[in-house]
């Protein structure tokens, strides 16, 4: 069996592991992409539309421009990718600096003029402070399962000042599971439903297997709160997903 890794687990990529930034280079470059394949133990092979990588403000889910329009200060984009969030904030006259664990997608955002660059969320001598951090595009998934959540959240404490906050969009999966009479079928005794495991092809270009999480709002409450976090249901979107925003409780 192969070993998967969350995203935390890894520092940055190289070219050679990178489908999705050589998927968003490809696109930036000569305007077109081949598919960018996503492969899961769970489900059958699937497809990201690179061009959606690129989309404008008008083209975003309703989410993600609320997301935008909340965020005040300095303000981080964590997974980057092809900088369609943070042209958008700097757009609207906003400091940002985006992240991204590709050299590929970083030299993209900076060649369309934004201020990105090559960091792990997790690596800890990335130590500046904001006011707001953006994980979107279900940015929950950066968490891979629920053993990190601990860990998330002790991290995403020192990187914010007083006052600041986490705007994360997350979905609720059970949907997957629902029935006919409109109950759900969830196997309790499973681990969490919303835990998967991906893997990305880009022509050649093969990444390594990865752990990603889609968690509904009272799972995540549940565990923002026992790590020090008050949790706000921000909006709520069309199909079980939603944006949440995340504040440190600040005597702890």
């Amino acid at each position: 069996m192969r070993s998967k890794m969350t995203i935390m687990q890894k520092n940055t990529l190289f070219v050679a592991d990178d489908p999705m930034g050589a998927a968003i280079y490809d696109y930036h470059k000569n305007g077109k992409a081949d598919k960018l394949r996503v492969f899961s133990s769970c489900m059958e092979e699937d497809e990201i539309p690179v061009s959606e990588l690129f989309r404008t403000f008008s083209e975003m889910p309703n989410l993600e421009q609320i997301a935008l329009k909340m965020a005040r200060g300095n303000i981080l984009d964590v997974g980057g990718g092809s900088g369609c969030h943070s042209l958008s904030l700097k757009e609207m006259g906003k400091e940002t600096l985006a992240i991204d664990i590709s050299p590929l997608a970083v030299e993209v955002m900076r060649e369309r003029g934004i201020n990105a660059q090559v960091t792990n969320l997790y690596d800890e001598s990335f130590s500046e402070k904001f006011d707001t951090i953006l994980l979107l595009m279900n940015g929950s998934g950066i968490i891979g399962n629920l053993e990190n959540m601990e860990h998330f959240f002790t991290r995403i404490r020192t990187l914010l000042n007083p006052g600041g906050c986490v705007l994360m969009d997350s979905s609720d999966l059970r949907y997957l599971f629902e029935e006919e009479d409109g109950s759900f079928s969830i196997n309790l005794a499973d681990e969490y439903y919303g835990q998967f495991d991906y893997q990305m092809q880009y022509k050649e270009i093969k990444g390594q297997p990865f752990d990603w999480l889609y968690i509904d709002f009272d799972t995540l409450s549940y565990y923002a709160e026992k790590y020090g976090f008050r949790v706000e249901l921000a909006a709520s979107g069309n199909h079980y997903d939603y944006l949440a925003k995340l504040s440190p409780i600040e005597d702890r």
